[in-house]
């Protein structure tokens, strides 16, 4: 075989010319022709090195080997639970996932624990660092909103284990809230449903600040008062119904106050107000429809503006959402009677990407039930479809 003709153009030397033949006089016809020699196997120089054999193996940049996870080139999938301990039996639902996730075929699973210091977000993100493939939650509301935070955008799965007092999350997305196992098994064989998830930066009078995540909703004002007033040991033994009572303290010392606040787009309002909300969902225990359109998949934030100006003002706030939002809007006729009501501005609705709020004196916040201080200035956003969220096989989400 005779080599292409270097710069000059004249031909280049066959490789395979003895030493002192002229290139010319070889004919390639001649030199593609098999020779006579028969080689044995170890003739042929071998590709590895001396010394090595067995299977093939994975190097790192410098060739190093490196030893494969569980034997395999592709190690099977793994999961992590992330659980409250105060709010689960810790031990069964432990087993319940390594027996579901060992019988999905996937790796043993990596537990975490909360504690009053770290409410889920940073053994989260630790599990995220560990390779975990999904990731399951069970707790309180708070621990939900935690756990999320520290999951939006990461695009792993999160399945909510219902557990603790509201479950509001799972309750808007209609998930099974008395069988934890369906929702367990869903993890290794369910479907998944992108949610919204709303980001609030929270100004303090002193100029600190720090931005916080919330799945539900979150306000300032005496919403947040009533939680902070809330009485902690009657809440883990009647649950949600403890909240009539932090209400019950926090109105007989409510006050409204001046805020200036702004949906992006719109124009700019000030009004005295008792509370704001701002929120993902719509729906609360009992039944209970606060802000009956809101979706927590459409890639907005719905805000409930509360300025009642006396006890009957507050009447007229139970009746929007008790007995309007929860009841009538169900029905036509319902929703024909509503149409023709002269409306009151007890409660003002609007939607947008966000919501800038501010205020002064400071106010108490609350994000998802947890308590974050007082602060004087409120700006919230919404990442659409940063929660990725494992519900059942088949689980109907058109109206979510």
């Amino acid at each position: 075989m005779v080599t292409a003709g270097d710069a000059s153009g004249m031909p280049a030397r066959a490789a395979d010319a003895p030493a002192g033949t002229d290139a010319d006089a070889i004919d390639p016809v001649d030199a593609a022709q098999p020779d006579e020699v028969i080689r044995e196997p170890e003739d042929v120089a071998p590709d590895t090195t001396d010394g090595e054999g067995g299977e093939a193996r994975r190097v790192d940049a410098e060739g190093r080997t490196e030893p494969l996870a569980g034997g395999a080139e592709k190690p099977s999938p793994k999961a992590a639970l992330i659980y409250n301990p105060i709010k689960v039996d810790a031990a069964a639902l432990r087993a319940m996932v390594q027996r579901l996730s060992a019988k999905a075929g996937w790796s043993e699973p990596l537990f975490y624990e909360t504690t009053v210091d770290d409410l889920g977000d940073d053994v989260a993100r630790q599990a995220l660092k560990a390779g975990a493939d999904a990731v399951l939650v069970a707790g309180g509301d708070g621990t939900v909103r935690a756990v999320a935070e520290a999951m939006s955008e990461s695009g792993v799965p999160l399945t909510i284990v219902p557990s603790g007092t509201g479950n509001l999350l799972a309750r808007n997305l209609l998930l099974p809230l008395t069988d934890p196992e369906a929702m367990v098994r869903a993890t290794f064989d369910g479907d998944t449903l992108a949610v919204d998830v709303g980001f609030a930066a929270i100004r303090r009078e002193d100029g600190e600040s720090e931005e916080r995540a919330f799945v539900v909703m979150g306000g300032m004002g005496l919403d947040a008062a009533m939680i902070a007033n809330t009485n902690g040991t009657l809440k883990r033994r009647v649950g949600w119904i403890a909240y009539v009572d932090g209400a019950a303290r926090s109105l007989a010392g409510a006050k409204a106050f001046r805020v200036v606040y702004q949906v992006p787009g719109r124009r700019l309002h000030s009004a005295r107000v008792q509370s704001v909300l701002v929120a993902n969902c719509g729906s609360l225990p009992a039944g209970l429809e606060l802000i009956p359109d809101a979706s927590v998949s459409d890639g907005d934030l719905d805000v409930a503006i509360f300025q009642p100006k006396n006890t009957l003002g507050w009447l007229l706030v139970w009746r929007r959402v008790a007995w309007d939002n929860s009841f009538l809007r169900r029905f036509r006729a319902g929703r024909r009677v509503l149409s023709l009501r002269t409306k009151d501005n007890s409660v003002l609705y609007a939607r947008g990407k966000g919501l800038d709020l501010a205020t002064t004196p400071a106010q108490p916040v609350q994000l998802d039930g947890d308590e974050f201080g007082e602060a004087v200035r409120m700006r919230c956003r919404v990442v659409e479809g940063g929660l990725l969220t494992v519900v059942p096989k088949g689980h109907d989400t058109s109206s979510l």
